[in-house]
């Protein structure tokens, strides 16, 4: 093991046990202390913002998670300095739905994107007519509710798109600056331009921040680069200390697109220092969904990952990092990519809107108190969406997270397009002792009946259902 991963792997325990001890006395903390800790954000210049999104990354696969070939220097040192908890979880386990509740703050049933695209079973095929009328209703929805750059207006913030973004041009998201020209431009499904940051360099971004600093504004970057998102086609000074381990190719060359996109977060890391914008600059970190190679397959993912509700679906580490304000801590909580829109907020002393579900973390971040939830709550659609205005139409998957223990309900939403991914797990509710069985392989449901039921009583909290069934 290097020694970097090795050092790592011992800071990580040392936070662990004092996050312990902290946590243990969190209940004797001067009140006077902790409220002027929550005025922080107000009473000092907004931070920069530099917001880091993975696409199609195992929660797993990263040095600092314990991984013992991946190398991830520049995201270790993040999380080693930062705030960093191991047990993240986005909503929603498709990228153009997980990415839309990262701009907004709102799950997929809420701002409606539950899907990528329209269903391929609409007259005239992909190319018709009516195909692309469905795309321009779809991300017509990003108009409806408020993203995150709209919001930080308030403070002056000048925003910048790059990367992944699927809601038409940068424009639509409400960003003041982009790549993105978007549908019904030439490529512009998810990305166009937006696609070539990382793979080719990060100056749009640099230049970026040269700029806004210069002209003293505020700054928000989103970088989610198409990164290790297939194809995978990582530089051969990368894949070759890859190819030295007994790997299948396609694995192999994944696990040299995630250090290939780790060095892409470096250069920026690097920019901010030698600009002076280190200290001011909150960097948050979270990968859309998750992802399992297959290793007998090129670019090609495993069920139980990506699009599935399970761990290697759901789960990622969640970072956030803003030195002089945050201390390091690895924290033990979980926490959801619903957060980060209303943390984001308080950290930037703006108000959080009452209808974002999500918890404004900020307060705990900076004091390291323990944070007051007691679930976390997903959902899962088929990748097509099938009725644009009903969001249970496509509904296959809500799951919840109380007290280390998980329930997957599955129902009988319609799914026309990646069958083998979701058949053998479109089954009765499915319980698991995540605190002893983190990769779901033990299902105890029906040796549990109360807590199935005591879950399930949870999820018709979150949300009743109108329509759909459970499996």
């Amino acid at each position: 093991m290097p020694l970097y991963q090795e050092k790592v792997k011992q800071r990580l325990l040392t936070l662990t046990s004092c996050a312990v001890l902290l946590f243990s006395f969190a209940g004797c903390a001067n009140q006077s202390t902790k409220e002027a800790t929550a005025n922080v954000a107000k009473q000092t210049t907004p931070p920069n913002i530099l917001l880091i999104l993975s696409d199609d990354h195992a929660w797993n696969d990263y040095s600092f998670m314990g991984h013992d070939i991946v190398e991830t220097p520049r995201l270790d040192s993040l999380a080693n300095e930062g705030v960093t908890f191991s047990k993240g979880y986005v909503p929603t386990s498709l990228c153009r739905p997980s990415l839309a509740t990262i701009a907004t703050g709102l799950y997929a049933s809420q701002h409606g994107i539950t899907g990528n695209d329209p269903s391929r079973k609409t007259p005239g095929g992909k190319k018709g007519d009516e195909y692309q009328q469905l795309r321009s209703q779809i991300i017509s929805k990003i108009d409806e509710v408020k993203t995150l750059p709209e919001l930080l207006k308030e403070k002056g913030y000048v925003s910048l798109q790059t990367g992944k973004w699927w809601e038409g041009s940068y424009q639509r998201g409400g960003f003041d600056e982009g790549m993105t020209k978007g549908f019904p431009k030439p490529g512009g499904r998810h990305g166009d331009e937006g696609l070539k940051i990382g793979r080719e360099g990060v100056d749009t971004i640099t230049r970026f921040i040269d700029k806004t600093h210069d002209a003293d504004k505020p700054f928000f970057v989103w970088y989610a680069p198409f990164m290790p998102h297939s194809p995978h086609t990582p530089p051969k000074r990368i894949l070759s200390k890859y190819e030295k381990y007994d790997l299948p190719e396609s694995i192999a060359k994944y696990y040299a697109m995630i250090e290939w996109f780790d060095e892409t977060n470096g250069q920026l890391f690097d920019h901010l220092e030698k600009r002076g914008l280190m200290d001011n600059t909150l960097i948050v970190y979270v990968s859309d969904n998750g992802w399992v190679t297959n290793p007998k397959q090129t670019d090609r993912f495993l069920p139980k990952s990506k699009q599935s509700p399970n761990e290697s679906g759901v789960r990622t580490p969640i970072i956030y990092s803003l030195p002089g304000t945050f201390s390091s801590q690895l924290r033990p909580e979980r926490v959801s990519s619903i957060d980060i829109v209303p943390t984001i907020l308080g950290a930037a002393g703006i108000e959080v809107p009452n209808e974002l579900p999500g918890l404004n973390l900020y307060d705990e971040l900076a004091s390291g108190s323990p944070i007051n939830r007691e679930a976390i709550f997903g959902e899962g659609f088929a990748h097509d969406m099938v009725d644009l205005d009903d969001v249970e139409s496509t509904l296959l998957y809500r799951w919840v997270i109380k007290d280390n223990w998980k329930l997957i309900v599955s129902y009988d939403g319609e799914n026309v397009s990646y069958q083998k991914y979701h058949d053998d797990f479109l089954v009765s509710p499915r319980l698991y002792n995540l605190a002893s069985d983190e990769h779901e392989e033990v299902d105890l449901a029906q040796r549990y009946p109360e807590r199935v039921k005591s879950l399930m009583r949870e999820l018709e909290r979150w949300y009743t259902l109108e329509k759909r069934k459970v499996l």
